[in-house]
């Protein structure tokens, strides 16, 4: 950092000075732009953040008088904190003689001039922060086009304080370290950290904030103010670095006075030149000129290093957002949506195919149990052995009605389950929304109870007459499926037999069945051939059997339930309510403003990210082509 005497004693040309513009600006232009528009679509708010130059310093530091000269333009000035709001300074050259100035806040947009520029800022704080000296992290957007002006986009955050002055809240420190901490936590942001020659840096309260965030210094520049102040040994302070400016130190000359911004450069590339102290710092590291292009350039770095990981931000947010959506429930127009919405809700889906997974895994179907031995003895009850190769009506009708009388209890089990689910819905969304109608409450409750009651009842009584008929069915069927299963269950006759007659062997695989012990068949030869049919019949039968039962069932409890909402729940409870109480079912076809809110917020942010999205599109096409 440190500059010898030759470069002490070089000749310095007054009468020119170092521009603030350079050819830089012409790449960087669009990339700030971009990032421009984000900012002021708010793509912070959805968690993203940008790449952002934040100056943070102690009160009286000169930040205001650096902020300035860069810009060329008065900012508010006075005892206390100036800036009580997060200022966004965007910075744009333009070669226009005549300077274009405005700002933005609340939605608004005022346009000012550099005469009245610091009076419309001071009057924009009130409105965000109020008349008084309080803060707010609202920003404020002050756009400055002018000509040589670097384009850059600074956030100018509150100097910091720790004793607050007459009017201030008594925790005007822990608010201004907030926000401070806000803008300087992201990786994307870099800390212009503005530190006065006339203090040591290690005490200052803005270098001990940047370092928590940014222990190696990598993402902070610091630039030193009032080095005319107090010039003895500002060359090692800036030297030794004892506080991690990784980015490195500028040191600039605050304009005096009524100067000019351009006698102000001139006067400070005079001091830097000429003193015998001063002029003995690198002259890389010295005046707002030098300042203007390292943060261009640091500018520039950040946005192009960030933009591809922003892109795949806004890719993964927008997904996540429209995945989110859909799969919110359907908006519901109408009371027949409503109803059918009920009927996902009481989740009669789930509940059927558990029914079915119940069915399947009782005793009475497994066909290994104690495989064969029922059929041989039924068999050889109904004297079946004396007609071989004859399988007997009687025997298969037997073991059919123990099997069903078996499970017999299991549909009515269900079905008392499923009504009493039901009418716990029922009640529940009945009470809810009756809530408003004391009078009412009781005559409604009542009304859901009788309903499901009579609803059960005839559940009940359907499923047992179900029931019965299977008991009395004689393996009838028209799906072609059970003689396909049947062939092939049959199929394994051979192979079967001959496993039993092989001594030493007790078990074997019979596929579609599963690994069965037969030890104790050997003796019922006579028998044996037709209760192997016997069993591979009723296997094959009795997935049917089940499989009916199951199906009726759910065509069965959709038909009640649709007639429940649609025609029951109509004539004895939404007709009181609608036509004696003014529409109360129609309330319910209205979202909670929990959800509605939600969606709300999710179908703006969708947009937010899609605009979002389209911006930097347009200027990552422009940059490959």
């Amino acid at each position: 950092m440190g500059g010898g005497n030759a470069k002490g004693s070089e000749i310095v040309n007054v009468s020119t000075y170092m521009p603030l513009v350079s050819s830089f600006n012409d790449r960087i232009r669009p990339l700030l732009d971009a990032v421009d528009k984000l900012r002021h679509l708010r793509v912070i708010d959805e968690g993203i953040q940008l790449p952002t130059i934040v100056v943070v310093g102690d009160q009286s530091s000169g930040k205001s008088s650096v902020l300035e000269s860069l810009a060329g333009i008065n900012l508010p000035r006075g005892q206390g904190i100036c800036t009580r709001v997060p200022l966004v300074m965007r910075l744009q050259n333009n070669p226009s003689p005549k300077p274009e100035l405005s700002l933005e806040f609340n939605g608004n947009t005022v346009s000012t001039d550099e005469d009245h520029v610091s009076d419309a800022i001071n009057d924009a704080t009130a409105v965000i922060a109020g008349n008084g000296k309080g803060i707010s992290n609202t920003p404020l957007t002050l756009l400055v086009k002018k000509n040589d002006v670097p384009d850059l986009t600074m956030v100018d955050l509150p100097g910091i304080t720790r004793v607050p002055v007459h009017g201030q809240p008594d925790n005007i420190y822990e608010q201004i370290a907030g926000i401070i901490m806000e803008y300087i936590i992201p990786e994307e942001s870099i800390i212009l950290n503005v530190l006065s020659a006339t203090v040591d840096f290690t005490t200052c309260e803005s270098i001990r904030m940047s370092q928590k965030v940014d222990k190696t210094g990598e993402r902070t520049l610091a630039v030193v103010t009032k080095a005319d102040k107090s010039p003895e040994g500002l060359l090692e302070k800036v030297t030794a670095d004892d506080v991690n400016i990784g980015l490195g130190y500028v040191c600039v000359r605050n304009r005096i006075g009524d100067e000019s911004y351009e006698e102000a450069r001139m006067e400070e590339a005079k001091l830097f030149g000429t003193h015998p102290l001063l002029s003995k710092i690198d002259k890389s590291t010295v005046g707002i000129p030098v300042l203007a292009r390292k943060l261009t350039q640091i500018q520039a770095t950040i946005i192009s290093r960030c933009l591809p990981d922003i892109v795949r931000q806004f890719d993964d947010k927008l997904n996540a957002n429209i995945s989110e959506l859909n799969k919110m429930p359907k908006i519901m127009a109408s009371v027949s949506e409503a109803m059918t919405a009920f009927m996902r809700i009481i989740g009669l889906v789930e509940m059927l195919n558990q029914y079915s997974i119940t069915l399947n895994s009782c005793p009475e179907s497994d066909p290994t149990r104690d495989f064969l031995m029922e059929e041989i003895q039924v068999l050889e009850e109904a004297q079946g052995i004396k007609l071989p190769n004859f399988l007997g009506h009687n025997a298969f009708q037997t073991i059919l009605w123990r099997k069903v009388e078996g499970i017999s209890k299991m549909p009515v089990r269900f079905l008392e389950q499923v009504w009493h689910y039901i009418e716990g819905v029922v009640i529940s969304v009945l009470t809810h929304h009756s809530s408003n109608y004391h009078q009412l409450q009781c005559s409604t409750k009542q009304a859901g109870y009788n309903i499901i009651a009579r609803m059960k009842e005839q559940s009940t009584n359907w499923i047992l007459e179900i029931v019965q008929m299977e008991k009395l069915t004689d393996y009838y069927t028209c799906t072609p499926e059970y003689l396909k299963e049947w062939n092939k269950l049959m199929a394994q006759k051979h192979k079967f037999f001959a496993e039993i007659s092989k001594s030493g062997t007790c078990k074997t695989n019979v596929e579609g069945v599963g690994e069965v012990a037969f030890a104790d068949l050997r003796k019922h030869q006579l028998v044996l051939d037709q209760a192997f049919d016997l069993k591979m019949r009723m296997v094959a039968y009795w997935k049917i059997v089940l499989l009916r039962l199951v199906d009726c069932t759910a065509l069965h409890l959709q038909h009640s339930i649709n007639n429940l909402v649609n025609k029951e729940m109509e004539a004895e409870i939404v007709n009181e309510l609608m036509v004696s109480h003014g529409g109360e079912i129609e309330r319910m076809l209205e979202e909670s403003p929990a959800v509605s809110g939600k969606r709300e917020k999710l179908e703006m942010s969708i947009k937010k990210l899609k605009e979002s999205k389209d911006v930097l599109s347009k200027i990552l096409d422009k940059n490959d082509s």
